[in-house]
């Protein structure tokens, strides 16, 4: 296996340990074990454990950010869209992205106890600059309303909103779907901008 290979296997070992195990579990011994690998494997990449976690840390970021970048465009990249229309289609699409890899949201969304400091500075970081992207797309939709809307209360009741979606998601996917949560915040969000509710659009 090639060096970047196998440091990935090892960082995957580490995550499903996280996962099964929670903080308390995650040393090198229960690393190496899960990845079928020696303890020399795994100090041949990371010098500790600590080292191991801000790369674990670092890789699941990069991952969630990027997914969160396609479902949250910028205003400039949605302004040829309809504002109900694109807020139903991003919570499905972060709800698809949170089913398309669970343990990386898992650890976002449902921490553990144990947590430690630097996985909860880093998780409040990004969802500070989530918010801050919401409020933008918020401001841009409502521009030009004749309905004042509190930009900072609708932008933080949609990260609620979709956070909790995502909590859902991974605890009990079979009931709560992106499809469902698309309908629901067509249903929803038509309602306020006084429009009927009509079907999901979704692309072919």
């Amino acid at each position: 296996m090639a060096p970047s290979q196998r440091r990935e296997q090892v960082i995957d070992a580490a995550l499903q340990v996280i996962v099964e195990q929670g903080y308390a579990g995650v040393s090198i011994e229960a690393i190496a074990r899960t990845a079928g690998v020696t303890r020399p494997v795994i100090y041949d990449h990371f010098p500790n454990l600590g080292a191991l976690l801000q790369a674990l840390i670092e890789r699941e970021e990069r991952i969630a950010l990027r997914q969160l970048a396609e479902v949250i465009p910028g205003p400039e990249l949605g302004a040829a869209e309809d504002p109900v229309a694109l807020l139903g289609s991003g919570v499905r699409r972060f709800l698809e992205a949170v089913r398309s890899r669970p343990p990386t949201w898992r650890i976002i969304l449902l921490p553990l106890d144990g947590t430690p400091a630097i996985v909860r500075e880093h998780v409040e970081t990004n969802r500070a600059h989530i918010l801050e992207r919401l409020r933008k797309l918020v401001e841009w939709g409502t521009a030009g309303s004749s309905t004042a809307v509190d930009v900072e209360l609708a932008a933080g009741s949609i990260l609620a909103l979709a956070e909790e979606a995502g909590r859902r998601v991974l605890t009990d996917p079979d009931r709560f779907g992106p499809d469902r949560y698309e309908a629901f915040v067509l249903s929803i969000a038509g309602r306020l901008a006084g429009r009927a509710p009509g079907p999901p659009a979704h692309p072919a």
